[in-house]
Order: structure tokens, then sequence, then C-alpha cells
């Protein structure tokens, strides 16, 4: 007897040293508001969170939860700020937010504001005065980098974080629902201990909540040190080595889902395991029961885990599940484990044409970088300086730049194909005007007002007249503005369909003034109004590349009104989303 506990003793603690040294490519713990790195009673390694965000302010409160629970990150400016942390695209990710109010503020008012990641809405946060609250949810990782996002939604009711963690998880792991669709917890269950299971004995880093025994049950422990927890989502060994079972074998086990009152889609796992080795004459057996569908009869395994998910159902609070013991089993049910997610679809995020391309303005401008996360979601928080389109995956519509004081030339940025406007007043941009501008598309609306800037193909020297060494656009080539107002609306000459109709209408001219524009042309002097003085590359191109002969009178009138726009102010221009 003295040998086998021995052997049990030692298989125990390889199997501890094991699950221990296993290691995950993502395991990342920021402690929100910190200022240095440290390690936590549970071998746990924080940083602090300047190196994943650059906005808000750190404050420091005292906790008696945690360490991690003594500092915060309060965001009161911005619809939604963001953290990003690097990840492995394709990798199925736990993440974990967590909200530690401790009346930081001296305001004794928990704010409620809304929870974010990789712009999908998580959840609508309440904290509390004096108590720990954490959000977790688990999926596929679509890019190389995710965000987490805190968004104002009340007045008065400023965001904060305290703490982000991102563990991975093993490709098998919750994998019976698409890789589109994400499992929001709702409970995590440890039955029969009084003690919350986390890391290192979950190396995953989930934790196990205890539950209070109800009437009529009993909490019951294994009589093994030995268990092989080979079940597909992993549960860690001290969380199958404890129970709950009833005290009479035919009584049944009611289990809450703790959801709401609406019916949503559900993932229930259930775990279970034998406590101790039972004898041939005895017998443990019974089904689940959720609503009025039963599962096959489930025998739990001594020394291992029995593990049963549902999915493809959808459940509410009002929804009932039991474990009943069948006719013929002896012993009552019992169950060691249980986890309830939601399941959600993810939305795709913004085109990542469009987000490639806003990340080469974001590199060129250091002011940018302080936005991040999904530029366009979820819908009502896209970044201030930005509109989108509607689409499921959403095209970015507008720049409006206006005031954000920036300098020096403008990258290329052609990527952002939907782009109808964009707005430039106000900065100190300098260099030509871009030829890339000419192939957008859809663009409508171009309003500059940088005095640095000049016409691509123009004089950018120091041949100008107002110190800046660029002609500035809206003068002449001698240096003599034209409007004393910088700001261009190139507007209607972009849209390709209005040059269309520009050429239609020279044609329409041509055609009927051939013979009195000829007549006019022969008789006139060299370099008179109207007569050719050069070769053809003196006429001038538009702005979708098409040319434009300056002697026919429509192409004279569609210059004028340009020349009129570029002189003044818009009367309209696109804006964000508020």
């Amino acid at each position: 007897m003295a040998s086998s506990h021995i052997v049990s003793h030692f298989l125990l603690l390889f199997f501890s040293l094991v699950a221990v040294s296993r290691t995950t490519a993502v395991f990342v713990s920021i402690d929100c508001g910190a200022t240095d790195n440290y390690v936590d009673g549970n071998k746990v390694e924080w940083s602090p969170d300047h190196l994943y965000i650059s906005t808000g302010e750190n404050r420091v409160i005292p906790s008696t939860v945690s360490q991690v629970m003594s500092t915060l990150r309060m965001f009161p400016t911005r619809k939604k700020n963001c953290y990003s942390i690097d990840v492995n695209k394709g990798e199925r990710l736990l993440l974990r937010a967590s909200f530690y109010y401790g009346n930081y503020d001296k305001r004794s008012s928990p704010p409620s504001f809304d929870l974010q990641f990789d712009g999908n809405h998580w959840v609508t946060v309440t904290t509390a005065i004096d108590m720990n609250v954490y959000y977790e949810v688990i999926y596929v990782a679509k890019n190389d980098a995710i965000s987490v996002c805190v968004a104002q939604t009340q007045a008065d009711n400023i965001p904060f974080v305290s703490a982000i963690e991102v563990r991975s998880l093993e490709a098998h792991m919750y994998s019976q629902v698409e890789d589109t669709s994400g499992l929001f917890l709702i409970r995590r269950f440890n039955f029969g201990s009084n003690e919350t299971v986390s890391y290192p004995d979950d190396t995953y880093d989930r934790i196990w909540t205890p539950v209070a025994v109800a009437s009529g049950l009993m909490a019951v422990s294994s009589d093994s040190l030995v268990l092989l927890t080979d079940a597909p989502d992993q549960p860690p060994p001290p969380v199958m080595q404890t129970a709950l079972t009833t005290l009479t074998s035919s009584d049944s086990i009611l289990l809450n889902t703790n959801l709401g009152e609406d019916e949503v889609p559900a993932y229930i796992n259930m775990y279970f395991a034998e406590m101790t080795e039972l004898e041939s004459t005895q017998k443990r057996e019974f089904v689940v029961r959720i609503d009025e569908q039963s599962s096959d009869p489930v025998t739990p395994p001594y020394q291992s885990a029995r593990e049963m998910t549902f999915f493809n159902l959808t459940a509410s609070g009002n929804t009932t599940m039991m474990l009943e013991p069948t006719a013929s089993s002896a012993l009552p049910p019992i169950i060691s484990a249980l986890e309830v997610f939601v399941v959600s679809p993810l939305a795709d995020g913004t085109n990542g044409d469009d987000v490639d391309a806003l990340s080469l303005l974001q590199k060129q401008f250091y002011l940018l970088q302080q936005w991040s996360g999904d530029p366009c979601l979820p819908a009502n928080f896209t970044w201030d300086w930005l509109a989108c389109s509607s689409d499921e995956i959403p095209r970015i519509t507008a720049l409006n730049l206006n005031g954000f004081d920036l300098s020096s030339p403008l990258p290329d940025f052609s990527g952002l194909a939907a782009l109808e406007t964009i707005d430039l007043h106000n900065n100190s941009l300098s260099g030509e005007i871009p030829d890339f501008l000419g192939t957008m598309p859809n663009l409508r609306e171009l309003v500059s007002g940088n005095p640095n800037l000049c016409v691509s193909g123009k004089s950018c020297d120091t041949s100008s007249t107002d110190g800046t060494g660029i002609t500035p656009i809206g003068s002449t080539s001698s240096g003599k503005k034209k409007n004393s107002k910088l700001p261009v609306i190139l507007g209607a000459s972009i849209a390709s369909f209005l040059v269309f109709w520009l050429i239609l209408g020279v044609l329409l001219l041509i055609r009927g003034r051939r013979k009195a524009a000829a007549a006019a042309i022969a008789a006139a002097p060299a370099g008179a109004p109207g007569k050719p003085t050069g070769p053809p590359e003196n006429m001038q191109k538009g702005f979708n590349g098409q040319v434009l002969d300056s002697n026919v009178n429509g192409a004279n009138e569609y210059r004028k009104d340009i020349e009129q726009q570029m002189g003044s102010e818009p009367s309209h221009r696109t804006t964000a989303t508020a």
C-alpha cells in the first residue's frame, strides 16, 4: 500500500511539472497603469502598458485585491482608446480584460462603458466600488495583432482598464464552433472545491471559480493523486480532483446556465471524473438533459476525465440543465466542472487594403499613431478623423485632418481607393500634390490649406515670392498669386463621369463651331488668345489624366470653374461620423 502511494505521488509530481513547463506561443500579461515589470505569486510576469498604448492617464489606488489591481489607466478623451498586442494570425486565443474601480477618482461613482476587441462590441462593462470584474472571450486571431478598446458611452463615465491578458490555446481546444465566431464566457465553475484554480495549475490560465455547496448536495474529492486530463479542452488536474454529487442515488443535479432572459446561441462544456475506484457491483450512470433533449448515458472514468460539449443550441436563464440518474444506476450523478459561453459571430474588420494604406499615413505623421484598433468598427466608434461606409466590410470614405498640424510630404496612400473626400486644411504639408491623387477612382473633393504644397509639374523652387521656397497652389509661374485664399477644392474635376460629360461637351462645341473657330484662329496673329503657341506638350492635363485642350471654349469654361473653386471655401464638406 505504501509503495502505491509513493508511485501516485511521483506520477502527480511528474504530470504537474509537465503541465507547468508546457509553453504557449503567446502569454501576455499587461498591468495597466504600472511603471515596472514584476512577477506575482503565481509566477506570472506582468509588464507595464506603455508599450501597448500611447493615450490615457495612469492612476494608483489602494487595493487589497492584488498588486495588479492597484493601478489602472483611465481615458478622459476620444471616443475609444485601444491597446494593440502582437499575436500570431490564425492562433486560438483566450483574451481577458479586468477592471477594479477602487474609487480611484474619489467620486464613489463606478463608471459603465463599452469594451471592444478587433472591431467587435464585447460587453458593456459595469464596475463596482470594491470588486474586481473581468470578461473573457476565446476566438481565432484574424491578423498578426489584436486590439482591446474601451469606449465612453455615457457623459461623466470615464472608461478605464486595470489588466489585459492574452493566452494561446491549442488548436483543437474549443473548436466545435466556426473560426468566424467567438466564445464569450458567462461562467466557469470548479465544483466541490473552495479554491479558485488558475495558472500555474491551469497552464492556459483559465480561472475556475468555486461554487458553494447547495442543500441536498455534497462535495467529494478524489482518492487518487494521479489524473490524466486527456479531455479535448484540457481541464486542469486540480479541477478534476473534486466534484459535487447528491446525497441519495435517486436525486438529480440541477445546473444553472447563468444566462439572461433572452435565448442566445450557447456553447456548454461539462467535465466528469469518478472520485474513487468502484467495485464491480457498483455503477454510476446518468444522462444530461437540456430542456427536452437528453444525452447518451454518462459513466465517469476513474483517474481520467470525460468531457461533454453541447453546441448548436440556444439557451437562456430559464433553460433547464439536469444530471439525472438512469434506472440501473446505484450511485448518484456527479460533476467536476462546467463552462458556459455565448456564441457570437465576429466582424471581419475594415477592408485590409484600406488598413494597410492608413498605416502609411500613421508612419509618416506621428500624431496619427495615437489612434489604434479597427478604424471603422464598431460602427459608432470610428476614428475621429475618418468616415467609413456602412458595408459589412467597411471602406474608408473620408480623411478629415483639418488642423492636425501635419508637416512634410504626403505618403502614397492610394490604397484608400474608396476615398471620396480628403480635407487637409490648416496643416503645414510641403512638396508637390501627389500624382496618385489623380488615380483614385472615387475621389470627389480634395480640400487643402497648405501654402507649401504646389501643383505637380509646377515650380517648387526658391523662386517663390512668399519666402517658402515653393510656389503655392493658386500662384502663377511668375509668383503672383491669383487669389489670397489657398484652399483648393478639386471636386467635380476628379469624378470620371464628369470628365466624360466634359469631353462630350467639348466634342459638341467643336462640331457646332468648327468653321467659325477655324476662321478666327487663322486670322489671329501668333500668340494671340486662343491661338496655339507651341506643341501638344503645352496642353493641360486634368486630374484623371484626360488631356484638356486650352483652345476649346468648353475646356476654358471648365478651367475657369476650377480656378474659381480654388479661390473659394467649400460650401459643404464630408465629415467623419461622430
